[in-house]
């Protein structure tokens, strides 16, 4: 029997509609403030088209690399690390791997990126080349609900001041309400050298760690295990095939070399 051509056209929709329907779909927390790795320009908003950045990008391309659908939903960081620990999402990120909080998530290989956790002071200090040890007996301000390396969360020497925001955590400097701040060097330069608030008013002077970060998977998250190792494989994918160092050569070229 010699199919019509309407009833084959019908066959391949049926087909992609099948394949298209297989495909796994994963919801997953991603911070809404912190450009230029990942922003939303409506801190309330949730879903793909309202969130940009080099982690949305890569998120979503080592998932596909993988066969899965990734989709999100914009959250202020400290919520969204909440959401990821009773398993309203899949994972959150970008986070780092702490001793507080290193039992609590499932975490992925190799991690997402590295960025450094820098101190920033005002443009008129002779501060240079610090690190955590000359933090003690100085004010340090920290934005709340970040993850922070334990030894200076620890450090009792350290006058800590916390902020909501790393905008705040920046007026808050400048203001004089503290000697230090940190930032992640990055997204640091991009909030002050976007702002004629802050533009020429605040410099780098030193560096607490290099970190990696990841998504955090949820423990409590069925899913989870399993997306965690296809997510890492699409990382390595990435990393052999080239594209991922595309994308990160595309970043910088975007953000500009210090």
């Amino acid at each position: 029997m010699t199919l019509s051509p309407r009833l084959i056209l019908m066959a391949i929709a049926a087909l992609f509609s099948h394949v298209s329907q297989a495909q796994p779909t994963v919801l997953i927390g991603a911070e809404n403030d912190w450009a230029p790795y990942s922003s939303s320009p409506d801190t309330g908003a949730a879903g793909n088209g309202a969130l940009q950045g080099f982690a949305v990008d890569l998120v979503r391309a080592s998932f596909a690399a993988k066969g899965v659908k990734a989709e999100f939903i914009a959250l202020p960081f400290a919520r969204c690390m909440l959401y990821a620990s009773t398993g309203r999402v899949l994972g959150c990120f970008n986070a780092t791997i702490t001793d507080d909080n290193r039992s609590r998530y499932l975490w992925h290989q190799p991690p997402m990126f590295e960025e450094e956790l820098s101190i920033f002071a005002r443009a008129d200090s002779p501060a240079d080349k610090l690190s955590l040890a000359d933090l003690r007996g100085h004010s340090v301000g920290y934005t709340n609900g970040y993850t922070y390396p334990t030894e200076f969360m620890q450090d009792t020497a350290i006058k800590k001041h916390s902020a909501t925001s790393d905008q705040y955590l920046l007026k808050m400097l400048l203001s004089g309400r503290v000697d230090y701040i940190l930032l992640n060097r990055s997204p640091g330069y991009w909030r002050i050298n976007g702002s004629p608030e802050f533009a020429g008013k605040a410099k780098r002077v030193g560096m607490i760690s290099l970190d990696g970060f990841w998504i955090a998977f949820s423990r409590q998250h069925p899913d989870a295990p399993r997306m965690a190792e296809l997510f890492g494989q699409g990382l390595v994918e990435l990393r052999q095939n080239g594209s991922y160092q595309r994308m990160l050569g595309e970043f910088r070229r975007t953000i500009g070399d210090r």
